[in-house]
């Protein structure tokens, strides 16, 4: 958005964050306060039906992008040291199944996640510094305004950094902690942290392309144009450390999205007990990594229909997942953990913005 639209969009990142720090609260409160997985604690209190549409309906939004994240990992390999993508997608595919069936999955898993996030957040920020962007402009785009053109750009903005079913899934990683209600205070700041880092790098992303694409005339249209981002900090490097950034990220959402859908996945089958140390739990999670690589090695893209087949789920899925967090976290199930009426009032606000993303969704898949 920023090589497209300068500054004026830069609120965007600011409002999903805002709203993933909400989800991401209730999720907390949830996990902490319940004795069961995700989808098991839906259907408890609200029935089975409602629960085994939560698991699929988020299965199918995983599993549908799961595609690029395979994508992502070729296409940045093959900017680094040629090949085909495809091949290179498959060998990554093939890396994450047997990095998700190493000992301490989780634990690995969020190292490596973190890691990456902190590398391209440091790099970005420097980049942003380095571009001199117009602090002014930037104060000015804090006002939330919808420049011509841009409607659907910001849809997809938000619905990236806002993920409500990665939200959701907050209730199982603060189960695998171990963490319990008097863990609330570190929980709450440990899940925060993350949102709030992720966030930062959409911002300052968006920042450096407004700095350093925007005044250019430059578009996005490849991995090769974002890296001209990084060309006032690393020059001639700029295309290979873009790419290593790319790859990282890719595969490290790879591996996430994939943890989520199959983690989902097992709850709608009422398997989801023992979480990530359970082999059916797995078994689900490698099934998600091998459709997304199977889509990837075929196609070497993301297919058109793929891709509106996972707006189509969303439409439905997310606000669906959205009111369940909100009235489980209402819910006097809760006990101290239990939201107030503001947080209440912000997260029902949330959810009526996401039904918002779903009708805009709706009518640009009908136009």
């Amino acid at each position: 958005m920023g090589a497209d639209f300068g500054y004026a969009m830069v609120w965007v990142p600011i409002l999903a964050t805002i709203l993933m720090l909400c989800f991401v609260n209730l999720s907390v409160r949830i996990g902490l306060s319940t004795d069961r997985g995700p989808i098991a604690t839906v259907s408890q209190k609200m029935g089975r039906v409602v629960g085994v549409l939560v698991g699929i309906g988020a299965f199918l939004v995983t599993a549908s992008f799961q595609a690029g994240n395979s994508v992502g990992t070729g296409a940045a390999t093959n900017v680094l040291i040629g090949g085909n993508t495809a091949l290179w997608a498959a060998l990554f595919t093939l890396l994450a199944i047997g990095f998700l069936w190493l000992p301490r999955f989780y634990r690995n898993l969020e190292r490596v996640m973190i890691g990456i996030i902190l590398a391209m957040l440091a790099i970005f920020i420097i980049t942003a510094v380095a571009a001199r962007p117009d602090f002014v402009a930037i104060l000015r785009g804090l006002v939330p305004s919808i420049p011509s053109g841009s409607t659907a750009v910001a849809v997809g903005a938000v619905a990236t950094t806002f993920s409500v079913v990665g939200a959701f899934y907050q209730i199982q990683l603060v189960r695998e902690k171990g963490w319990t209600s008097n863990d609330f205070k570190v929980a709450r700041q440990d899940a925060a942290l993350g949102s709030i880092i992720l966030g930062a790098l959409s911002f300052v992303i968006m920042v450096a392309a407004a700095a350093v694409l925007n005044p250019a005339g430059l578009s996005v249209g490849s991995p090769v144009d974002m890296a001209a981002i990084l060309e006032p900090t690393l020059g001639r490097w700029a295309t290979v450390m873009f790419a290593l950034g790319l790859w990282a990220a890719a595969f490290s959402s790879l591996l996430g999205n994939s943890t989520i859908g199959g983690s989902m996945l097992a709850g709608a089958f009422g398997v989801e007990k023992g979480g990530l140390d359970s082999a059916r739990v797995k078994g689900l999670i490698t099934l998600v990594i091998v459709l997304g690589g199977i889509v990837a090695t075929l196609f070497g893209g993301i297919p058109v229909q793929l891709i509106i087949t996972a707006q189509a789920v969303t439409i439905f899925v997310v606000p669906l997942i959205g009111a369940a967090l909100v009235a489980l976290a209402r819910s006097r199930d809760r006990g101290a953990l239990r939201i107030g009426l503001p947080q209440f009032v912000l997260a029902v606000v949330g959810v009526l913005f996401l039904v918002v993303l779903a009708v805009t969704y709706a009518v640009g898949l009908a136009s």
